[in-house]
Formats: structure tokens, sequence, C-alpha cells
């Protein structure tokens, strides 16, 4: 196949001027500073993360509402609001054996944008709810959408992002999940249930007319051989004046090395499992340290102490203190590096938007978009089991029980941390997979 522009000469065009290709570093310094496309591109992309958050944490002032409504067909019991809070996350897990056809088959771009169908139809039947199956099935609709995008958004934010501001954009899917998750708990102070679910509607929107401008990645299109759309959509990320054809070569030829199907016996390579290993079990000790049920039944929670301030007060609070620790994640992570905040941060600047990121940046690019949907399946399927105990726990052994046991997991998670999850930080996404291709422990020679 003839490989569009490169290799090209001629008097008019030269491909190949004599002169050293430019260092990873400095074709992202000339990319920032001649566009802001690639931003552009991720804030449309992570619009979805925010309908994740919005619809993650619904149920936190609603469960409360319901569970005094007059309404006895949308009363609920103790066991119907487990139902409720925890059946999003079977519908994520379900979004994320998807993402494992979908992501490969449709690309990364279009995965997305399938999202906002059942979060759309979600979001509708628990607004216009008379009845607990209208609510389950929108709250399983909403999950199933947050599943996919979960799986989808990482993987396609750090194909498009430059190595040097990976860091800082691999975190914005996280930030703008916290950030959904602030603006449920503050519109809970001022509107009713079913009008919240109303006003999630209006993120799916955006995205979907933002999402139908921006490029696909171009990792993607190249393992399916559109090798002129790819160049042009890392032209349009980069800017037009930027020099792309070293990472345009990095990246085809990372692509070509891999451009047969994996098979079950290079899956049993080191090289090929390590890596999923690792991403997997990040996912499930991320799950394990209870953040999914804590978020769920923040203000339930909140109600059974003796806390100062009303319940949907402290749960505002607790929204906009993630939504200031991702942020600052965000800005300090390619600086600091990800297992430094693995190590001495919580779990809104450390575990919770690294391991996303760790995740995409790690995952080999020939099982990568199977393996992201693996990821989102195990973490939501350990969420669900987690959401669903949670409040019948807490009834049997009282609050203190369930968060011992999230204390015990966060030591693991340290341990884990210093023995198997390397640093990533400045690396391209065709270092890191040379790294493991290598067997090194390190980056350090």
């Amino acid at each position: 196949m003839q490989e569009p522009l490169l290799g090209a000469e001629g008097p008019d065009y030269d491909t190949f001027p004599e002169k050293p290709p430019p260092s990873p570093r400095e074709t992202t310094r000339l990319g920032a500073l001649q566009n802001k496309r690639v931003f552009l591109a991720t804030f449309a992309a992570v619009l979805g993360n925010f309908s994740f958050g919005y619809a993650l944490v619904y149920t936190s002032p609603v469960i409360p509402a319901l569970e005094h409504s007059l309404d006895p067909n949308l009363s609920l019991t103790k066991t119907q609001a487990s139902w409720f809070g925890s059946v999003f996350t079977l519908g994520a897990a379900a979004g994320g054996l998807s993402a494992m056809v979908l992501n490969d088959l449709l690309g990364r771009k279009l995965s997305i944008m399938c999202s906002a169908v059942p979060s759309a139809a979600g979001y509708a039947l628990m607004a216009g709810a008379h009845g607990l199956w209208m609510l389950l099935l929108g709250r399983t609709l909403t999950g199933f959408a947050g599943g996919l995008t979960a799986a989808c958004i990482p993987v396609y934010v750090s194909e498009i992002a430059p190595a040097g501001v990976r860091g800082a954009l691999g975190a914005t899917p996280q930030l703008m999940a916290v950030f959904g998750s602030l603006s449920l708990y503050a519109l809970g102070l001022l509107l009713p249930w079913r009008w919240l679910a109303v006003a999630g509607e209006g993120p799916v929107l955006v995205m979907i007319l933002l999402l139908g401008f921006m490029p696909n990645s171009p990792r993607f299109l190249l393992s399916r051989g559109r090798d002129s759309e790819a160049l042009q959509a890392l032209a349009w990320l980069r800017g037009a004046d930027a020099d792309i054809r070293w990472e345009f070569e990095q990246i085809q030829d990372n692509v070509r090395r891999q451009s047969s199907h994996l098979s079950w016996a290079e899956a049993r390579d080191p090289h090929m499992y390590r890596p999923i290993v690792i991403a997997l079990l990040m996912r499930f000790l991320q799950q394990l340290t209870g953040i999914t049920p804590i978020l769920v039944y923040l203000q339930s929670i909140f109600d059974s102490t003796a806390v100062l301030l009303p319940p949907e007060d402290d749960a505002a609070i607790v929204g906009a203190v993630r939504l200031l620790s991702v942020l600052i994640a965000a800005l300090t992570m390619d600086l600091a590096g990800r297992k430094a905040l693995l190590f001495v941060s919580g779990y809104a600047m450390g575990w919770g938007p690294i391991t996303w990121l760790l995740m995409s940046e790690i995952l080999p690019l020939r099982a990568r978009g199977v393996a992201s949907g693996l990821c989102v399946l195990v973490s939501w399927l350990t969420a669900f089991a987690l959401t669903k105990s949670f409040l019948l726990v807490v009834n049997a052994f009282g609050l203190q029980a369930p968060f011992f046991f999230f204390a015990a997991v966060c030591s693991v998670n340290l341990a884990f941390t210093g023995c198997c999850v390397p640093e990533t930080k400045g690396r391209s996404l065709e270092q890191i997979e040379s790294f493991f291709r290598s067997g090194r422990r390190s980056f350090r020679r």
C-alpha cells in the first residue's frame, strides 16, 4: 500500500530534510503553541464523563426523597433502594462488555457518540417514572452509557494527546466525572428529582454536537488501513504548521507491527498479558476502596451521622473537594509522576484519575479495545457487589464495618503500587509498549 506523503520526494516537496527529527517534547511544545484543537477534542469527548458522573450519584438525593414519597408506586423500601442504587453498575458492566467489541469495530469516537442513545433514553425514563421498573430501567440505561464511555474515552484521549500533556489530559475524564457529580449535588439543592433527570439530557446533546466535528483517533485509523485519514487527523490535532512526520512514523510503525489479530498464544506472552493484568488489578482495587457505594449513598450516609450541616450540603461540599483534588492531580501529574501521586494522595488525586489514565497508557495497542472493555467490566461488577451489599452490611453491622474494610484495601493498594505499577510520565505510548516488550522492571536502564 502506498503511503501518503511519507516517502514522496521531489523538487517541490521533501519529506525528509537533512536535519534530525524533533524529540517528542519539542513536538509537544510546538503543537501546544500553534493550536489548542487537541484540548477541544478532549473536551468534546469528556462531556461523556460529565454525564457519567452526574448519573452515578443521581440516587444520592433521590433515594431519601423517594423513601418518603407519598406515591405508593414510587416509595422505596431499603431493599428497593439498594437495587435502585446498584443497578447502575450492572448497566455499566454491560457497557464495558459492549465496548470490548465497539471500541475496535466502530472506533473510539463513534463508540462514545453511541453512548448518547441509552443515556438520553435513561434520563427520559427516570424523569417520567410512574413505577419502580421505570426507575430501574432508566438507571440501567444510564449505567450502560457510563460503562461504554468509561472504556472508550480514556483510550481516545490517550491516543490523541501528545506525550508531554497526556497526564494532564488523561486526568480530564475523572475531572469531568467529578464535576458532573458536583453539578448533581448542587442542582439537588434547587430542583426536584424529576427535573434532575431532565437536566441530565443537556450535556449528552452538547457532546453529540461537538464530537461530530472532531477527528477519529489516528492510531485507530491506521489500524484500519486509512492512512491518509490518519495523517489528516494528526495534522488537525497538532496544527497545520506542526512537523508531525516523526510522530506519524512512530505510530505507523507501531501499528504495522501489530496489524494482525491477537492469538491466544500471543496473549500468553508476558509482554502482552502483564500490562493487561496490571490494568485489571488497578480497576479491581480501585473499586474495592469503596468509592462507588460511598458516592451512590453519600447523602444517606450523612443522614446516619451526627454532622452539623444538612446532608445535602455535606454532599455538595464533598463534591467540591473532589473536584479541587482532581484538578490538582491534573496539573501535577506530568510533574510529580503517576506513582508519586498514587502513594501520597487520596482517592480523588490518586486512585481516581490516575488508574484510568494508566489503563489507557499501558494496554497494548492490539488488545487496547478489548482489554479496556474487560477492565471496565471487572470494575463495575466489583462496584455492583459492593453497592448492592453496602446498605445491608450497614444495617447488620453498623457504618464502621465497611469503612474498616475499605481502609484495609487502601493498605494493599500501596504495596501493589510499589511492586507492580510502572512510571509512565513523559513516555509516548510506543515507548511504554516497548518497555513491556523488553521485560524490564523500570524505564531506567
